[in-house]
């Protein structure tokens, strides 16, 4: 058996993932903050992949935990995929550090603490892969979220660091950076429908990145060339955009 750990596994991404990866005959543990939630999906899952599919609980923010979590699994992971994500709110972080730490704790500093002891696992057995799902947002900082997006460019520069750290043993780190996507923490926003990608198209880019073993994943696609614009526009003329 192959397992592969999907951390953050409550997502709409996540759960895209996770039957993608069902489908192509790997095990799975779905890991999320009151993962009972999750019985249903994984049973569903389990029994139209004939896949073992099972649910452990993991706090991302509980980070004096994630030694006891990894090591008591009962099979180390081929793979593991962080989907862990919080927007939250910029205005209230601009005036609320409570709300500053949480998204940026949610979205690198426990990602990191657990990546951590997964990537030294994974470079003692020279194999494994590791994916990061970070964001566009992380390619330059723009009013409207810089502090999600500080998080995310954070998280990036680090798998960019893993990457190259593990690369010696075998093991590859895909970081992926979609824009807008078709979800829970989405719904509500006035998004294009020709930038905006659905939960499974996502999946199924990234897996096929990971089989191909590539470093850097855009999704959809033309993100990577908005944000290869967008990342050279002039300091003096990004301040005047209302982004």
């Amino acid at each position: 058996m192959s397992y592969v750990l999907i951390i953050g596994a409550k997502s709409d991404i996540a759960q895209a993932i996770a039957k993608k990866y069902a489908e192509n005959n790997y095990d799975l543990y779905l890991a999320a903050r009151q993962v009972n939630e999750l019985n249903i999906f994984a049973k569903d899952l389990a029994i139209r992949s004939k896949q073992t599919v099972q649910c452990v609980e993991l706090d991302i923010l509980d980070t004096a935990s994630h030694h006891t979590f990894y090591h008591a699994l009962p099979e180390k992971p081929e793979g593991v995929i962080t989907a862990v994500g919080y927007l939250g709110s910029q205005d209230l972080a601009q005036t609320d550090f409570k709300e500053t730490h949480k998204i940026i704790d949610t979205n690198y500093t426990g990602v990191v603490s657990l990546l951590n002891i997964i990537a030294e696992d994974f470079e003692q057995r020279h194999s494994g892969f590791i994916v990061g799902i970070s964001s566009v947002a992380g390619d330059r900082g723009r009013k409207s979220n810089y502090i999600y997006g500080s998080a995310k460019a954070a998280l990036s520069a680090y798998l960019s660091g893993l990457r190259n750290r593990l690369y010696s043993s075998g093991v590859q780190v895909l970081t992926v950076k979609p824009g807008f996507v078709a979800t829970k923490m989405t719904a509500g926003m006035a998004l294009s429908p020709r930038l905006t990608a659905q939960p499974e198209a996502v999946a199924n880019a990234i897996y096929k990145a990971q089989q191909k073993k590539n470093n850097v994943l855009y999704t959809k696609g033309l993100w990577k060339w908005i944000m290869l614009i967008i990342k050279h526009i002039p300091e003096g003329l990004f301040k005047k955009l209302s982004i």
